[in-house]
Formats: structure tokens, C-alpha cells, sequence
């Protein structure tokens, strides 16, 4: 076993916006991080289709690894590994040649797909076998769709791999697929352990396209010399895994392009209500399984942020928030998991039209829409861990935010009022640390995953916001699960 007094790994993790390569230590039972390269993840629209820039991705995984092997000033890394979005997927042929760069989970080709499926299988069938949210950019329907154009890709694909599978693969020629991110596909039998036969006859897709799946910790071949392990590979079940918690029941909200928010149970919830709640149950970290529900996230903010960007006003994060902090509390809410909202476009406009339509004041200035978007967003996160509660019969006495989101003080305020607990933040760089973490177990230096939580916890930094008792957030609430209804 390798003291856990000296231990170095190199965690990527690639998001919506961006990638990352890190640098993690373990030094004197705390972890310590740098960040060696960053890129931009920029999807490319050809026609009418919005794509994944996989090469360009590839390019700077590279690029970021051979920096960090470079660097003369440590040990060497003891392993690396990549962790990512879920969902998307690249295709090989025969020979293992990619037959196109990924499609984005945003692109309109999944629009009527959940339907579609219905028409011929049972949701209730396909949740009591995955126990996953019916949400559009699933696998399940991003493969109907292929099915159903008849696409020559999907004819002449010999392999699928999920976005770090791919990258895993290019790195070490194996294929696999980690477990966490295959139970996002929908397409994985969570009660038999397999890609599921039903679903798969149903597209008309042999189970030989779907490569085994690993469990996290898996070492999947080298780089270099490196070890390269399977992280938890979908990003929230490393953000998950890196959780600064050390006792009780909690929630947390995963905040980022996508707000995921949940808790962790040692059962999956398969019941009738938890399809009625469109709940998800996807696989965790040490036999975990992340309850949770999926919430638009700062992506709206994203694109309000471009829309505004191409109008002339280029303005940062930090100046929205301190515009938002100016504005009239809870004056305009949106439904924010409305339709509308998943693709790229105009949303200050779609902002505007659902207010409208909704019965709610149009937020007039940039501030305005920035408190709306907050806001709801407090207000979704507290419909969900309600949701969560009842399921579990479970009282959360905190909320743990983790991801680029714990950075906005401001929505952390708004959480802690809207749920009416104290929220804890931090830390950013919780996926990192997590995938960082699970590396480490599959080396010996953390001997399980309470451990490794317990190490990541005394090594960061935290904030801490109480609620602030405003009785205007319990009517908003009611406010918000109208608007929710009528959606």
C-alpha cells in the first residue's frame, strides 16, 4: 500500500464550458491542487446539427498531460483519469475510427423523442429497470433518434463509447464503460446489472455496441507509463464523491451548467412515486446511489450572458450578481426546467415570454433577470429536496453546494432561504477532488470512501449562510409550484 503520507494523481475533468487538468497531492493527510492546463469547450453548429469539438478536446487533454508530466517540481503521478458530462457518446467503426464528432445533448434531434418511446414501451417498464429521470438528452432517446432517421453512423458503428470512455480509450486503447455513467444512459438494467435486452430490441440495437462496464477505481491500461483509473466518470458522481461530509444524512446541490440535486441512498427508489416525481437514481461511488433530480443550472445565466455579450454589453458573473443584488427581492419567477430553456438561444427573450405568459412582472433590466434566474433557481432547489424528503423520509438539516456554483454567494443566500436550512459551500473544485479521491482508493491510500471525505473536508474551505426567516419565501414557494404546474 503506498503511504498516504505521498501520494500524486492528475484529475481531468471536462464540463460544458470548459476542461481541466489538476494536479492532486496528497501531502500530511491533506490534499492539495493546482490547475496545470484550462481550455474552452466550444460546441461547433454544422447545419443544423450542434456538435461536440471532441478532437479539440482531446488536443488539450493531451496538451494538459504532458504539461503535468513535464512539470520536474514533485513526484510523478501515481495514476490519472477523466471524468465528463454524461449522456453524449462517440461511435467507431470496425477498425476503431470515430465516424463523426459527437452530437450535443442540447441539439433539437431528441425533440418528441420521450414520446415516441412511449408509444411503444411502458415508462413505468423502463423506470422500474433503470430508475432514471425521463429527461430528453438521454441516450436512450439521442439513439431513438438515430434509429428512427435510419442514420448510416448508427448502421455502420461497431462500438459506442460516452465522452470519457472515448478519451479512456484514445489514452489506453481499452474500451469500457465506468458504471457511473452508464446508468445515466437509461439503458442500463440497474436490477439485472447489464445493458438492458428490452430497451436495447426496442431501437433494434445489438447489445455488442455497448462495451463492458467497469466499476470505478477500474485501472484501464497506462499513458506514458502512467496508470490510467477510471475515476467516477460521470462528473456530479465525482463531484459527489468529493463531498466534504463526515456524518448524517445531507443533501447537496451539484451547481454548475446543470444544478443536480439530491441525496445519496444505499437502495435505489423505484416506486411509483418516484416516477411520478421523475426522479433520478444514478449509480455512486462504494455501492452509493445518487438520488437526485436534474435542474436547469446557471445555464439559462449562460445564455442570457451571450445573448447579452452579442447585444454589446459584455459583462462577468460578478457584475450580473451585483446588478441581481440591487433589484426588487422576488418580484418575477420563472419556471426554470420549462423546455424552452434546454437548447442555446435567447433567453432574456424566453424570460420575458413566460413571465408574460405566466402572469408574472417582466424583469425590465439585466439585474432584474439575474435576480429571476436566482431565484427560481433557490426556489426549484427547494421543490426537489422537498421531493427528496417524502421519498426518503428524510429531514435534511443542511445542503452542501458544491461545483463552480458554490462561488455565487448570492444564489448560496437564495438557497439557504428558499430551503430554509443552512447551506454549506464549497468546495468549487469538488469534482476534481472526487475523481482525485477515487483514483486513490483504487491505489490503497484511502482505505474507503468516508475516509477519503473525511481528508477532503480538512483540507478545504468553506462558507456557511443561514437562512434569513423571510416569511416571503414560503409564498413564493406555493408561487413557484404554480408556475412549475402550469409549465
Amino acid at each position: 500500500m503506498m503511504p498516504v503520507t505521498d501520494a500524486h494523481v492528475l484529475s481531468v475533468d471536462l464540463g460544458a464550458e470548459s476542461g481541466r487538468v489538476w494536479s492532486v497531492r496528497l501531502q500530511g493527510g491533506r490534499l492539495t491542487s493546482h490547475e496545470v492546463h484550462r481550455f474552452r469547450n466550444r460546441p461547433v453548429r454544422v447545419g443544423d446539427t450542434l456538435h461536440w469539438d471532441v478532437l479539440s478536446l482531446w488536443q488539450d487533454v493531451r496538451d494538459g498531460l504532458e504539461a503535468a508530466l513535464a512539470d520536474g517540481g514533485g513526484p510523478a503521478p501515481h495514476a490519472l483519469g477523466i471524468d465528463a458530462w454524461a449522456v453524449d457518446f462517440g461511435l467507431l467503426d470496425r477498425r476503431g475510427q470515430l465516424l463523426g464528432n459527437p452530437v450535443h445533448y442540447r441539439d433539437a434531434r431528441t425533440r418528441g423523442m420521450i414520446e415516441r418511446v412511449a408509444s411503444r414501451l411502458d415508462p413505468a417498464a423502463i423506470f422500474a429497470e433503470t430508475g432514471i429521470q425521463f429527461l430528453p438528452i438521454n441516450t436512450l432517446y439521442q439513439l431513438a433518434a438515430l434509429a428512427e432517421a435510419n442514420d448510416p453512423q448508427l448502421e455502420m458503428a461497431e462500438r459506442l463509447l460516452l465522452i470519457p470512455d472515448l478519451l479512456h480509450h484514445w489514452l489506453t486503447g481499452r474500451t469500457a464503460t465506468e458504471f457511473t455513467n452508464a446508468t445515466t444512459t437509461q439503458l442500463y438494467d440497474a436490477v439485472e446489472g447489464r445493458w438492458s435486452p428490452t430497451l436495447l430490441d426496442a431501437l433494434g440495437l445489438s447489445d455488442t455496441l455497448f462495451p463492458e462496464v467497469v466499476p470505478p477505481g477500474t485501472q484501464l491500461g497506462t499513458y506514458r507509463g502512467v496508470p490510467v483509473i477510471a475515476p467516477a466518470t460521470h462528473d456530479t458522481a465525482s463531484a459527489v464523491a468529493g463531498l466534504p461530509v463526515t456524518s448524517g444524512d445531507v443533501a447537496y446541490v451539484s451547481s454548475g451548467t446543470w444544478s443536480l440535486v439530491g441525496t445519496e441512498v444505499t437502495v435505489p427508489v423505484r416506486n411509483e412515486a418516484a416516477l411520478r416525481a421523475n426522479v433520478t437514481n444514478e449509480g455512486g461511488v462504494a455501492g452509493t446511489t445518487r438520488l437526485l433530480k436534474n435542474v436547469m443550472g446557471l445555464w439559462i445565466l449562460q445564455q442570457c450572458r451571450e445573448t447579452w455579450a452579442r447585444e454589446g454589453a459584455e459583462l462577468t458573473y460578478g457584475e450580473l450578481v451585483g446588478l441581481a443584488e440591487q433589484a426588487a427581492p422576488l418580484r418575477s419567477l420563472v419556471p426554470v426546467d420549462h423546455p424552452d430553456f434546454l437548447e442555446p438561444g435567447d433567453h432574456p427573450a424566453i424570460i420575458a415570454r413566460l413571465c408574460r405568459e405566466h402572469g408574472e412582472p417582466i424583469p425590465q433590466d439585466r439585474g432584474a433577470i439575474t435576480r429571476c434566474v436566482l431565484e427560481s433557481l433557490a426556489l426549484a432547489y427547494r421543490r426537489v429536496l422537498d421531493v427528496l424528503a417524502e421519498l426518503t423520509g428524510r429531514r435534511f438539516d443542511v445542503v452542501h453546494v458544491v461545483g463552480g456554483g458554490s462561488r455565487n454567494a448570492l444564489l448560496n443566500r437564495f438557497t439557504a432561504d428558499a430551503a430554509g436550512v443552512p447551506v454549506v459551500a464549497g468546495p468549487a473544485e469538488a469534482t476534481v477532488l472526487g475523481n482525485a479521491a477515487v483514483q486513490m482508493m483504487a491505489l490503497g491510500v484511502f482505505p474507503d470512501l468516508a475516509t477519503a471525505r473525511r481528508t477532503i473536508a480538512a483540507s478545504v474551505q468553506l462558507a456557511y449562510y443561514e437562512p434569513s426567516g423571510d416569511d416571503r419565501w414560503e409564498e413564493a414557494t406555493t408561487r413557484y409550484a404554480r408556475l412549475e404546474a402550469s409549465a
